[in-house]
């Protein structure tokens, strides 16, 4: 009996320390995965157009310089690279340099967006003794070619629009309108902030024009939007939920740990019972439709603490995703 035991204990200490070097081999390779996304009356321009998402670094270093994730996005075509948000560890952290070795690194950047989340620092420097201005996070990537998306991009040789979601769902005439309303600000930085304000909203009047068209409009958010949420905004008169013809996420990073048949056990939504424990397995990452609300979430790149001793992937390795439009 001893025997048998001895060779049962060795033999699970044996599966236990190949599963913890499988689980650091997954979680420090990179996989390309690819989704077409049929879209009604899509302009024939724009047939094979092609958007590259990164998101969810969380400071992880893919090699020297981030040469083996630059490397996988180089060898990338595209028309457009989405970051979505979470690309730093926690809103109070400075250690950029993962994310600019990434961005240093990266050839293609004509039209390169970013939208944060809440592991980032906010846009913007709001405060009474400073200059109204971009945080230093914001500008260093700005020096690097990535655009902060705050209000809607256009590319001029597509018919395509890129919006950031949040100010997206609000009626741009309604907010100018209480901007005016509040007055000029005597402080110099807040009467700065509400005249950015008021460039952003003015900005967005555009879509007016925009949806008499066929043009693509598509979101960017780092947090995905599930159905509750989405029937939340449509009924509440306060927003304005617009036909997207796609929204563009994150967050999840896949559930992080995932079983074999069981799936994603926890994903960080409070708009779900249980916040997100055993979530809905089709929400959890991949395209997904609801109401005619096509949506994209990524499994992103690396991992957060918000269980502090499962900081890492399990069964879910880091991935960069490459969206293709096609005409359905």
């Amino acid at each position: 009996m001893k025997k048998v035991g001895g060779k049962t204990m060795l033999g699970l200490l044996f599966v236990f320390v190949v599963l913890i070097l499988y689980t650091i081999w997954d979680n420090n390779r990179i996989i390309v995965v690819e989704q077409e996304i049929e879209i009604e009356d899509l302009p024939s321009e724009l047939e094979g157009f092609t958007i590259l998402q990164v998101t969810d670094l969380h400071e992880k270093e893919f090699g020297k310089l981030q040469k083996r994730l630059t490397s996988k996005i180089n060898h990338v075509p595209y028309d457009v690279i989405v970051f979505t948000g979470d690309l730093l560890d926690s809103s109070t952290s400075t250690n950029y340099q993962p994310v600019y070795d990434l961005l240093d690194g990266i050839h293609n950047k004509e039209h390169a967006l970013y939208v944060g989340g809440n592991a980032d620092p906010s846009n913007y420097l709001l405060h009474p003794n400073y200059p109204f201005q971009k945080v230093e996070f914001i500008k260093g990537m700005e020096e690097r070619g990535v655009r902060l998306l705050d209000s809607i991009y256009s590319l001029n040789d597509f018919p395509i629009h890129f919006l950031e979601f949040e100010r997206a769902i609000v009626d741009p005439s309604r907010k100018l309108s209480e901007i005016e309303a509040r007055g000029v600000p005597k402080n110099d930085v807040y009467k700065d902030y509400f005249k950015n304000e008021r460039k952003l909203n003015e900005d967005m009047l555009s879509l007016e024009q925009i949806k008499q068209s066929n043009d693509v409009i598509i979101a960017l958010h780092h947090y995905p939007i599930v159905d509750f949420r989405i029937d939340f905004y449509r009924d509440n008169p306060q927003y304005n939920f617009r036909n997207f013809d796609l929204i563009i996420t994150g967050h999840y990073h896949g559930g992080q740990i995932r079983l074999p048949f069981l799936g994603a056990l926890f994903v960080p939504e409070p708009w779900y019972d249980r916040n997100g424990l055993f979530p809905p397995q089709d929400r959890v990452k991949g395209l997904w439709e609801y109401e005619g609300t096509k949506q994209y979430v990524s499994a992103g790149l690396g991992s957060s603490d918000a269980i502090p001793f499962l900081k890492f992937r399990f069964l879910n390795p880091p991935e960069i995703n490459v969206l293709t439009l096609k005409r359905k």
